[in-house]
């Protein structure tokens, strides 16, 4: 009989990428894939650290058509609030100006609003596609979020929502999803579609959320006018002969796109296109939640493989404390050419807040013509 590889499985060939991946990291310490040729780490400016809204946390973020940011936080008042005055579980915010000079304003719940929230939960996914911004929405606090995740949709701007008549629910194994950000109102997709990671659950024990250990995130797509029915999404499930995605209608076949021995983060962190370096650029946590475990991770493709940005254990010292689990790039304050950036993170303690710094993607000298 004569062998081929042209025969074998396209599991065979997933199987074997995720593999090489995994072997190639081992030789480079923790970090769980090989450094990036193109970043070389991530240089933070503590000197322009700003926090605000005490007692709210979480704060995904996307960039709208009208110019401005979104936002939503849990389990405080927002912007002007405390974490007693004008509490909500869950509120959306506008974040008006640039990243020296901004504000922010509560849309729906939280001190001053206009509009009282009824939503109750929490949410690290939010994303602007043709005027429309679309939120991912779990139970509430603690392992309940773990119990499932609801798409709302709000068609003026965060001020009313309308949710799903489908979940993903704790059995289907996927926690806390959030969208690729594709700068302005999606208008640097590179296709129709939609792209989201999750989480797979791996511990749900005790009380507190926790790093999910071995991490693994999961891609999943659907067509951009298509989002609220469930029998659109298809789900990343390896490559084929020719190395081009397959996808897959069936969530049990899919195939992880991010691998960490170390842990993913419960809130699945944050993934955006950076235009002017031409990189995908993921973040989440690892090793231990709320100690400021920051993994940053760059692609080519969002499927990727990735290449290590930076992997830090105490995110903030010594400037702030080490406190901090969810962090999320700004496509409306990423410069042009991709070099600077503002960062926005959350926490527990001080950093349970509002918090952003500027700072600069290092150029990596492997990368340098």
């Amino acid at each position: 009989m004569t062998f081929s590889l042209l025969n074998l499985p396209n599991a065979f060939f997933t199987c074997l990428l995720t593999a090489t991946w995994i072997v190639l990291s081992a030789c480079k310490g923790s970090q769980p894939y090989p450094s990036s040729s193109v970043i070389d780490g991530i240089n933070i400016d503590w000197a322009t650290h700003e926090r605000y809204a005490p007692g709210s946390d979480n704060w995904p973020l996307t960039w709208a058509d009208d110019g401005h940011q979104y936002s939503s936080w849990g389990d405080g008042g927002g912007f002007g609030g405390t974490n007693h005055r004008g509490r909500v579980s869950l509120g959306v915010a506008r974040i008006e100006g640039e990243p020296e000079s901004y504000r922010g304003i509560n849309i729906l719940g939280g001190f001053n609003s206009k509009k009282a929230s009824t939503i109750n939960g929490k949410s690290y996914g939010i994303i602007s596609v043709d005027g429309i911004l679309y939120m991912w929405v779990s139970p509430g606090s603690g392992i309940k979020a773990y119990e499932h995740s609801q798409l709302h949709m709000s068609p003026d701007h965060g001020k009313t929502w309308t949710k799903a008549d489908w979940k993903f629910k704790k059995n289907d194994g996927l926690i806390n999803p959030t969208f690729l950000q594709f700068g302005k109102d999606y208008g640097d997709s590179r296709d129709c579609f939609i792209y989201i990671y999750a989480n797979r659950l791996k511990d749900e024990s005790g009380k507190k959320l926790k790093v999910q250990k071995p991490g693994e995130i999961v891609l999943m797509r659907v067509p951009k006018d298509n989002i609220f029915d469930r029998f659109a999404y298809s789900f990343f499930g390896g490559f084929d002969i020719n190395g081009i995605p397959v996808w897959t209608l069936e969530l049990p076949a899919s195939i992880p796109v991010f691998y960490d021995k170390n842990g993913v983060g419960w809130a699945t962190g944050g993934v955006l296109y950076n235009k002017g370096l031409d990189r995908y650029i993921l973040t989440t946590e690892h090793t231990a939640s709320r100690k400021g475990n920051l993994g940053v991770f760059d692609a080519a493709e969002p499927w990727g493989p990735w290449t290590t940005v930076d992997y830090i254990y105490g995110f903030g010292a010594p400037d702030e404390e080490k406190t901090s689990f969810y962090w999320n790039f700004s496509s409306k304050w990423m410069s042009s050419d991709g070099n600077s950036f503002s960062l926005v993170f959350t926490g527990k303690h001080h950093n349970d807040s509002w918090n952003s710094v500027r700072g600069t993607f290092l150029k990596s000298p492997i990368g340098d013509p």
